[in-house]
């Protein structure tokens, strides 16, 4: 597309709707009319020129004026409770059950990364030697030792607060740098994988796994599987990058980038409760099988809520992005 042309063709329509909205309420009803023919023929041409002739002072000046023209059109709109219950009830789940294909084999394979690194710990003394020294590692896998004790170390509500903070700033690192290649998505999945098996190894070379899964499975279930959602995520915004599909990158990443500020937002609350569940029932004086019960029923209602909820919306269309009122008009681009 010659550009210069482009804007000679259309320089005057731009500067009609630039008018048309200076003048503001003092619009005729064609006039009004017209605003709107124009504002969306405006938001067409925003598109076409950045998914064929990007030029930035070009992009800016458009994107001021469709940005201008949608809250003239569409008015101000403040978010509501009806906007979170919405978004806690179709966008989110239906974001994590579009997103499936790539969280579930990230949770598969990081399981089994984590099996194979355990295993591989506790069936040589000479890769347990490197970990610490003998003595050390009795302290960690004793009966009251560190692995028991660390979830009992704080007040509970302070602990859960702290695990919640820490976990959510995990999932929100993955949401984000996904848009690096992938690479340290990869990186921060391996470091939790990696302190998940020692703990695994160390203590099922004390014969004490038992106990460590007891004390990981109530709350870890759940946690770990908002963690592998939000790889997933990012392992897919990252994949954006290499492949866009039929838009153009740009327009991909911010499709893709809305939805994972969404599950930024959505996996926060997960992680709350995982949190809860670590700070007040990991270190209680229930039953192992009871811990472990509500980690299990956690999960399941979980899991439930994203293919039941979410996969209902999803078939209705939902992305998990934002409504297409609220969002700049795109075009595909031709392959």
């Amino acid at each position: 597309m010659d550009l210069d042309v482009f804007v000679t063709a259309h320089r005057a329509e731009w500067d009609r709707l630039d008018h048309l909205l200076k003048r503001g309420r003092q619009l005729t009803g064609a006039e009004a009319d017209e605003l709107v023919a124009l504002y969306q023929l405006t938001a067409t041409h925003l598109s076409l020129i950045q998914s064929t002739a990007p030029d930035p002072v070009l992009t800016g000046r458009l994107t001021q004026l469709v940005a201008r023209a949608r809250a003239t059109v569409t008015g101000t709109r403040r978010a509501t409770w009806r906007d979170a219950v919405r978004f806690l009830t179709t966008g989110f789940p239906a974001a994590v059950y579009r997103s499936r294909h790539w969280w579930i084999p990230t949770a598969v394979l990081s399981t089994c990364l984590a099996a194979i690194i355990g295993w591989w710990i506790g069936a040589n003394p000479d890769v347990q030697s490197a970990i610490g020294a003998p003595a050390e590692l009795r302290e960690m896998t004793r009966p009251g030792g560190e692995y028991e004790t660390y979830y009992s170390s704080h007040p509970a509500a302070s602990f859960a607060a702290q695990v919640w903070t820490n976990n959510a700033q995990a999932a929100a690192l993955c949401l984000v740098l996904g848009a690096f290649l992938c690479l340290p998505v990869i990186w921060i999945l391996f470091l939790n994988m990696l302190n998940l098996g020692v703990g695994i190894g160390l203590m099922s070379s004390a014969g004490r796994l038992d106990t460590f899964l007891g004390l990981v499975l109530p709350h870890g279930l759940l946690e770990l599987t908002a963690v592998f959602v939000a790889a997933g995520t990012g392992l897919r915004l990252g994949w954006t990058v290499i492949d866009p599909g039929q838009f153009s990158r740009r327009v991909a990443l911010a499709q893709q980038g809305r939805s994972a500020l969404g599950m930024a937002i959505g996996l926060a609350v997960v992680l709350l409760v995982s949190g809860v569940i670590e700070g007040f029932v990991t270190p209680s004086g229930l039953p192992t099988w009871a811990r472990i019960a509500i980690g299990i029923a956690a999960e399941l209602l979980f899991l439930t809520y994203v293919y039941v909820l979410g996969g209902r919306a999803a078939r209705s269309g939902d992305t998990g992005d934002l409504d297409p009122t609220e969002r700049s008009a795109e075009l595909p681009t031709a392959a």
